[in-house]
């Protein structure tokens, strides 16, 4: 690639970006000056500048090291070279979330910037007091922590504590878009997060490419872009999938897609996607396999500079968007003061759901995109791993397919069906959630065997970087993995986690914050997996009961959930006073009854999985015992008997020992 390009390139995003931004500033109004409280023209233009600079660094941060995770070797300078990269990305993003913590409480404001005390303590009390001023001050410490982090690591196992402190630092700009305190405030969150992640993974692997032209040969270059291909189309189906659910919060219907500012900012952002969607097909199809060739540097080039660009209109439309007035009103009630509104809407920021009947299993649904791509990616994953198995001519089980796909299933229905929409407002409903959670879909997705499955069906590497074996290899003998896998101590995790949550403030942190909700999601998925696999996992595990105390192990725990379960049944007082007993519903149980329900779910229909269980335990065990006599007659069979006639003819050395002694004692 010409130097000349590898410089233009970035030049090209930089440019792009703030034509696109100052263009879409002007067609949605958002720097027009304001009748009351106008901040000035800097902060009217300097703020979305520095927001968006905030999320060009982040895309150089997150698809850095997500490359040097994925795609690239450590040891080598193109390694290096996309560390050097994060780094410099993250320190962007450092003095970016500075800037943009002023000009925010400026803009909130309507005062002039100073250097006196009565500026510095009005600043104090917004990022202490004010949750906007608070997550700008946490997203500042999160990226001047992972800047630390980027400069001072390169082994990439560290790297991959490095790609977690920078996907954390996303967090706290999903909780304060658009809807994030909205009705949907979880969807809302959940989309953006996903649409940030992905447009940074997109562009920041794109960038990374540019950068390791000079450092790699073009042999070498095709295989990192094909690698990075196949990252772009999965941010690319986020991305998409995410700008649709948000612009049809946002919007509302069509009048206001083409008759507002917003609208139109979103259409043209829409045309950006498609177009380098487009891109994607011509890289996959077309330019990969030119790249080696004799004229492939010129067409990798030209082509990268002209997706640049279409990426930098797509950003700066986006800092745009995220300045302008959606044409749907998003305040939530707490935000508006309108004490007319429900309890239940008040404590939620949803509306109370119709009365749960038998029906409204199947009619009442709450999607949540970021679960939906979860359940989605894993199914085509696994497909896509036991199609490559089948068709070179290895064997898998149908019926591992059929769990696997079945669990995920399961999962989408717990996190977008009737129980996601009810969970908030009926403690039953929220424990027959936890008992699929935690039991039900852990036991039918360990059935799959991923593990075993990946290790398959995915090649090895042998360019010094790691691709999905290697990581899973990593992954299964670290100390860590040994200690949790241990069944000592999923048993603890799985038993103790139900009495842990529910009877500490832990439960209220769940329901009342987005965070804790999904936190509570992944922590009952991972400890229920867990413990299934220890008992009847088919994934290699460094240890496992044997199978009499697998058994003893799987009653204790059916003890431990029952006598859990005749606690809530009985008990006379509320788990969250303040929030199941506050809803204000006028049907269905009262809050205590309800509760006493959700303990009977917990004791009867959570034990019917344990029982699942320690019957899917007594088969192994049954067929181990099988497999151990059929191994015992082979090896009979191949040495004539051999161990048989050897032991008789111990015996017969033994009786006639016992015979001589016996006539020498006369």
């Amino acid at each position: 690639m010409p130097r000349s390009l590898r410089v233009l390139a970035p030049a090209v995003l930089l440019a792009v970006t703030l034509v696109a931004l100052v263009a879409g500033l002007a067609i949605g109004g958002a720097a027009d000056e304001r009748a009351l409280l106008d901040p000035g023209a800097v902060v009217r233009y300097g703020l979305p500048v520095a927001r968006t600079l905030v999320n060009l660094g982040l895309a150089g941060l997150i698809g850095s090291l997500v490359m040097v995770l994925w795609a690239l070797d450590t040891t080598r300078p193109e390694g290096r070279l996309a560390m050097d990269l994060a780094a410099a990305s993250a320190a962007i993003v450092t003095v970016a979330s500075a800037a943009t913590l002023v000009l925010t409480y400026i803009d909130v404001t309507g005062l002039s910037f100073s250097g006196d005390a009565a500026f510095g303590a009005g600043l104090g009390q917004f990022v202490t007091e004010i949750e906007l001023g608070r997550l700008w001050l946490l997203q500042l410490m999160l990226a001047a922590m992972t800047t630390v982090l980027c400069f001072a690591v390169r082994d990439r196992r560290w790297v991959l504590l490095a790609l977690a402190a920078a996907l954390a630092t996303v967090l706290p700009l999903a909780l304060q878009g658009h809807a994030a305190g909205a009705s949907g405030h979880s969807l809302a969150v959940n989309s953006l997060l996903v649409h940030l992640v992905g447009a940074a993974v997109w562009l920041g692997g794109l960038v990374t490419v540019v950068l390791l032209a000079k450092a790699v040969d073009r042999p070498r270059l095709a295989v990192v872009v094909g690698r990075y291909s196949t990252l772009a189309l999965l941010a690319f189906i986020g991305v998409a999938s995410s700008g649709i659910v948000s612009a049809a919060q946002r919007i509302g219907g069509l009048d206001a897609l083409f008759g507002t500012g917003y609208g139109r900012i979103v259409v043209l952002k829409a045309v950006a996607i498609i177009a380098l969607g487009v891109f994607g097909v011509v890289w996959r199809r077309w330019a990969i396999p030119r790249i080696a060739g004799e004229r492939g540097g010129r067409v990798f080039a030209w082509l990268v500079v002209v997706e640049l660009a279409v990426m930098g209109v797509a950003s700066g439309l986006a800092g745009a968007l995220g300045r302008t007035a959606t044409p749907v009103a998003l305040d939530s009630a707490r935000e508006t003061g309108d004490f007319t509104v429900s309890p239940a809407e008040w404590l939620t920021g949803d509306p109370l759901p119709p009365e749960l009947t038998s029906m409204s299993y199947l009619t009442e649904w709450r999607f949540d995109l970021a679960w939906a791509l979860v359940c989605a990616f894993g199914i085509a994953l696994y497909l896509a791993g036991a199609i490559r198995l089948h068709r070179r001519g290895d064997r898998w089980p149908i019926g591992r397919t059929i769990a696997w796909t079945a669990g995920l299933l399961m999962l989408f229905y717990t996190t977008n069906g009737a129980l996601n929409a009810y969970e908030q407002y009926l403690f039953s409903q929220h424990m027959l959630a936890h008992m699929m959670l935690t039991m039900l879909i852990p036991l039918v997705l360990v059935l799959g065997a991923p593990v075993t499955l990946a290790l398959r069906a995915v090649e090895k590497r042998r360019d010094g970087s790691w691709g999905g074996r290697e990581w899973i290899m990593w992954g299964v003998q670290t100390p860590f993995s040994k200690f949790i896998t241990h069944p000592a101590v999923a048993a603890v995790i799985f038993a103790g986690s139900l009495w842990v949550f529910y009877f500490t403030p832990i439960a209220g942190w769940a329901a009342e914050e987005h965070l804790g909700h999904q936190w509570m999601i992944i922590h009952f998925l991972i400890s229920g997996y867990l413990f299934s696999l220890s008992m009847i996992g088919i994934d290699p595990v460094p240890y496992r009961f044997p199978y009499p105390l697998r058994i003893v192990t799987l009653f204790a725990t059916m003890a431990s959930h029952a006598f859990f379960g005749v606690t809530l049944m009985t008990g006379d007082g509320l788990i969250l006073a303040d929030w199941y007993g506050a809803m204000g519903r006028t049907w269905g149980a009262t809050p205590l009854e309800d509760q006493n329900t959700g303990g009977g779910i917990a004791w009867g229909i959570g034990e019917l999985p344990t029982l699942a269980l320690a019957l899917i335990v007594a088969i192994q065990w049954s067929r181990s015992d099988e497999k151990e006599q059929k191994r015992k007659d082979r090896a009979a069979d191949r040495s004539g008997d051999a161990e048989l006639a050897a032991y008789n003819e111990m015996l017969a050395r033994q009786s006639e020992r016992d015979r001589r002694a016996a006539e020498r004692g006369r």
